[in-house]
């Protein structure tokens, strides 16, 4: 119902989003650093693919993309590595130097929980906290006195990773987007176990019409997919603004992929590559000045399963971009796919800490020193700041 309440805030929205002013506390920095969380486990080896590995066709078969040059092959990345073929403006951004993937990434945890990982990969521990690592960044940089925030999460919830005691806040156009699917799937996953709304929920669901999809149907449409680029771009314009915030959050769903995972991770790497040139677009001149992680709470296995996809596993790829990102190579220590090299014999064994690239970036590119960067990840000091992401 169309109301003058409703009406007002939508064209409050449209005017934030036309003029991209928003008030907010001054930031120390000039500095801007996009937090980017892929919700439901990607599959890193499908994202950038080991194809110089010579255990990758022993593991993966036709299951891998085929190699560069080839039809429907891998773009390349140097002659080991090769990026997804969904993923052609990540591709021009590593031929530019401003996209550096770090491959065998993991949290400090060992859990294929979707609801623990998360907890955990936003806390910034190998544990549940009532704040996220970001805002606790955030409250290093000035964020807990201002008028306003100092950091902005793009959608309608707040993650945990910027709740806490720095001021921060949401935006969201409204009537905006529709739920993944993924999520479904996460709520069905959740109620499995318990014995009355288990049954319920996946009832429902099929009455919905939506059991197939959350069970690795039909992929959903690129179009249902522009809301990330919808919100990628406004985060863009918020932050160019002389007056906007410095950090900013996303979320994208649908990397839950136990099922026809080819299919459905095409569609899905497609949608995150749209969002970040649309980032980027937005940012305009203040690109050079921007670093954007995109990191995952746990990958997948090195090996497919029965049903055309990849079950829960360890070790993932993160990516860092932006203008002031020292990028055009692959980082992190391969581990191997060899007998003996999988981590319990089934994932990838990781090699970087997620929290080294975090404090990488956080230390280098926005100015963070040791004591507030152990305030944001605590009991990390095993977790050395990942050096040499940034441009000279």
């Amino acid at each position: 119902m169309l109301t003058r309440r409703t009406t007002l805030l939508g064209l409050s929205a449209a005017a934030l989003l036309g003029r991209t002013t928003l008030a907010l506390a001054q930031a120390p920095t000039a500095q801007r650093f996009v937090v980017v969380l892929l919700r439901g486990a990607l599959d890193g080896m499908a994202a950038v693919v080991p194809y110089g590995d010579p255990n990758l066709r022993a593991l993966r078969g036709d299951f891998a993309p085929a190699d560069p040059g080839r039809d429907g092959g891998v773009l390349d990345l140097g002659g080991f590595y090769g990026l997804h073929p969904s993923l052609p403006g990540l591709h021009g951004l590593y031929g530019a130097g401003e996209l550096l993937p770090v491959h065998a990434v993991a949290g400090p945890y060992r859990t294929r929980s979707h609801f623990e990982g998360q907890d955990y990969l936003e806390s910034g521990a190998g544990h549940a906290l009532s704040s996220g690592w970001l805002n606790r960044a955030a409250l290093a940089l000035g964020g807990d006195g201002g008028e306003a925030a100092a950091a902005l999460a793009f959608g309608y919830d707040l993650p945990l990773l910027l709740r806490g005691p720095a001021r921060t806040g949401n935006w969201a156009p409204p009537s905006f987007g529709q739920p993944e699917p993924d999520l479904y799937s996460r709520i069905a996953e959740l109620h499995a176990a318990d014995p009355i709304t288990g049954p319920a929920i996946a009832e429902g669901l099929r009455e919905r019409g939506l059991a197939a999809e959350t069970q690795g149907g039909p992929a959903p449409s690129l179009d249902a997919g522009d809301g990330f680029r919808v919100l990628a771009a406004a985060a863009g314009r918020f932050l160019r603004a002389p007056d906007g915030p410095r950090i900013a959050a996303l979320e994208i769903g649908g990397w839950d992929t136990h099922v026809d995972q080819r299919r459905r991770l095409g569609v899905a790497l497609g949608r995150l590559d749209d969002g970040l040139l649309a980032l980027k677009d937005a940012l305009g001149d203040v690109w050079g000045r921007t670093a954007v992680l995109v990191l995952t709470e746990f990958g997948r296995t090195a090996r497919p399963n029965g049903t055309a996809g990849t079950d829960h596993g360890t070790g993932t790829v993160a990516f860092v971009l932006g203008g002031a990102v020292a990028g055009g190579k692959v980082a992190g220590t391969w581990p191997g796919l060899g007998s003996g090299q999988l981590l319990e014999s089934r994932d990838l064994q990781p090699t970087t800490d997620l929290r080294s690239i975090a404090k990488g970036l956080l230390r280098d590119h926005m100015g963070l020193n040791a004591a507030a960067l152990d305030r944001a990840f605590p009991a990390s000091r095993d977790a050395e700041p990942f050096a040499r992401l940034l441009r000279a």
